[in-house]
């Protein structure tokens, strides 16, 4: 009995230890790379990293970028996302806190050092020898909308890196930077890679929508859509996915793909059919979902099919491929990209795109929830299509 008395004790002090420890040193970044989805990787990597190196993580804001604009801006973590959820796995404080509350005692401007893994090289061509942590948009922009300036550079390559899984790396952060002499430890850009590293998928389940997005989806679910069960498809078809596709030919994995292939292409091979599919591909895999979900689940048919896209939704093809089947094709009647994201992550059954990002956002909340995902042309299908028998056996796309 003594001995279990005491097991809780001393888990109970290390665990007032860390928390407490936790709370004098913090992590900053500037989440420079991409759009939301990129960003959204990264944050979950930026969060086991401030996990594993026992500090609070300084939720930073998202960075938009606005048709007109010539800066990005930046949105409060929390305009899309809860932050209590986050401080179930490890501590958290936003932008605006750290910044207005506890930065100008333990951070002040004099010891502001920016980290990166070696020099960076200016907009003009130039290093001086420094991490020109604010050249460039959205770098210079980001740091501006708190008015931090960088007194000097730490380089922390070769040495360390931002696996803290593996090679014992949080007790090497933590020599080479212990927390009493470096209590603020702000990165150029995300500690953490692109794509995920497979560790950090399951943090998406600490990351809840804030209580207006998940209303509004709701609500859009509730009286948008026909009642009944619904499809999420996400169609990534822009001009500029058109032209990352391209790279196909020449990547073993491309973006997001290791979700659905491995990260070793332990589970099939990337193909430009899964990165963009023809509208074939497209109409055949969604009537082939809404017969599996019928048989699945015989009292709750799928009524309509939700469209989330970037460009084309697609909507006059799929309304006219469905009609026999009486299936709503249904968008939001704006341009919003999270709360697509939010009805997505609700819909009872999803297909994305393998390649993309955003799908891997949608695809992580639903792993979270234990809800079933798929993805456009994989795996791949033994028989081909009539419009590929027709053109030789290859695969032809419409510029959607």
């Amino acid at each position: 009995m003594k001995n279990v008395f005491f097991a809780v004790f001393l888990c109970c002090a290390l665990n007032i230890r860390i928390n407490s420890a936790s709370e004098d040193a913090y992590i900053l970044y500037c989440p420079c790379m991409g759009r939301f989805g990129n960003q959204a990787e990264h944050f979950l990597g930026a969060l086991g990293f401030a996990h594993g190196l026992n500090r609070t993580l300084v939720l930073p804001p998202w960075v938009e970028y606005r048709k007109g604009a010539a800066n990005s801006v930046q949105v409060p973590f929390d305009t899309y996302f809860q932050v209590e959820p986050l401080s179930e796995y490890t501590p958290v404080v936003t932008m605006e806190n750290f910044m207005k509350k506890i930065a100008p005692t333990l951070w002040p401007p004099a010891q502001r050092i920016s980290f990166c893994y070696t020099e960076r090289m200016g907009l003009d061509g130039s290093t001086g020898g420094g991490c020109n942590a604010k050249s460039g948009n959205p770098f210079g922009p980001f740091w501006d909308t708190f008015e931090i300036d960088f007194a000097k550079s730490e380089f922390f390559g070769p040495k360390l890196n931002y696996d803290i899984h593996h090679h014992d790396m949080a007790y090497k952060w933590a020599e080479k930077y212990p927390r009493e002499k470096w209590p603020v430890i702000a990165f150029t850009g995300a500690p953490a890679s692109f794509p995920i590293q497979i560790e950090n998928r399951k943090l998406h389940k600490y990351m809840k929508w804030s209580v207006t997005i998940e209303n509004a989806a709701r609500e859009f679910i509730q009286n948008a859509l026909p009642k009944g069960a619904f499809m999420g498809i996400h169609l990534r078809n822009g001009i500029d996915w058109i032209r990352a596709c391209e790279h196909v030919k020449d990547s073993a994995n491309l973006f997001s793909s290791p979700q659905c292939l491995g990260y070793r292409n332990e589970k099939g091979s990337l193909t430009l059919e899964m990165c963009l599919p023809s509208s074939d591909t497209i109409i055949r895999q969604i009537k082939r979902q809404i017969k599996n979900h019928k048989e699945a689940y015989k009292n709750n048919d799928i009524k309509s099919v939700f469209v989330a896209s970037d460009n084309n939704h697609m909507i006059p093809d799929l309304t006219e491929a469905l009609k026999r089947m009486d299936i709503a094709v249904i968008k939001l009647p704006e341009n919003n990209p999270h709360l697509d994201l939010a009805i997505l992550g609700m819909s009872n059954h999803f297909i994305g795109n393998c390649v993309s990002s955003y799908s891997a956002f949608v695809r992580r909340e639903r792993e979270a929830k234990g809800f079933p995902s798929t993805f456009w042309a994989f795996p791949a299908e033994k028989h081909m299509s009539k419009t590929t028998k027709a053109n030789g056996g290859s695969v032809t796309h419409e510029e959607l």
